[in-house]
């Protein structure tokens, strides 16, 4: 897993930190991401996290009947995936094209219908055409099982360094930099169940005793055994 930092938010920073990358993109609803979907060599699959997340708010808020059916029509989808997460891809495939993609292709029709109906300045009209003006990239995961409903997995990875990110500042953008390294070396131990505090004190440990710099690679989280196997390091 990578981080990397950017002093802005700006489409630039997406656009040039994946220039080259061809494929699918799993992205939030960012708009930054757009010119690299324009691009035609980039196939952006939208969040249905986020599209819940805003009906969520207008039923908690007493939105009536709308948003709460469209919750309901959702969370058919998410019963699905439940079913079927860490099958293979193929099997969530052919599952999906037979019980999800009726539910979706019913959904596009009838939030067009409520659309119709109510105003064009309320927040649920907002809603529907946030889902509706992204309704392609929402549909990419009925045809790639490799694909989740939804982006949450990273949602949850960059939490806790958005929470944390004035303090990795530290005063500079070097500084964050830098921890966007440190950030990204711990994320990746965890994936690979290597233990972190014990991998960063012997990398350390390494660096200060002279290693190698043509061997870095040994220095790499995928180069350690997971744990609790790595030895203890004063």
């Amino acid at each position: 897993m990578a981080y990397v930092y950017a002093p802005d938010r700006t489409a630039a920073r997406p656009i040039a930190h994946l220039a080259g990358f061809r494929g699918t993109l799993q992205v939030d609803g960012y708009g930054g991401y757009k010119v690299l979907g324009q691009r035609g060599d980039v196939q952006l699959a939208f969040c249905w996290s986020h599209v819940r997340r805003r009906f969520y708010e207008l039923a908690q808020g007493g939105m009536g009947p709308i948003a709460n059916e469209a919750l309901s029509r959702i969370a058919a989808l998410y019963q699905i995936e439940d079913e079927i997460r860490g099958r293979a891809a193929s099997e969530r495939r052919a599952v999906r094209q037979q019980r999800s993609r009726p539910l979706v292709d019913a959904l596009q029709p009838w939030l067009r219908e409520k659309l119709s109906l109510i105003s064009q300045k309320t927040k649920l009209a907002e809603a529907i055409r946030y889902a509706l003006s992204r309704w392609a990239g929402l549909c990419l995961f009925l045809e790639d099982g490799r694909i989740e409903i939804d982006n949450n997995v990273v949602e949850r990875a960059i939490r806790p360094l958005a929470l944390n990110r004035k303090n990795a500042l530290a005063g500079s953008d070097g500084g964050a930099q830098h921890w966007a390294v440190i950030a990204s070396l711990i994320e990746t131990c965890k994936l690979l169940t290597v233990e972190p505090h014990g991998y960063l004190a012997d990398v350390i440990t390494r660096i200060v005793n002279s290693h190698p710099q043509a061997r870095l690679d040994e220095l790499m989280p995928w180069a350690y055994p997971a744990a609790p196997q790595l030895p203890a390091v004063a």
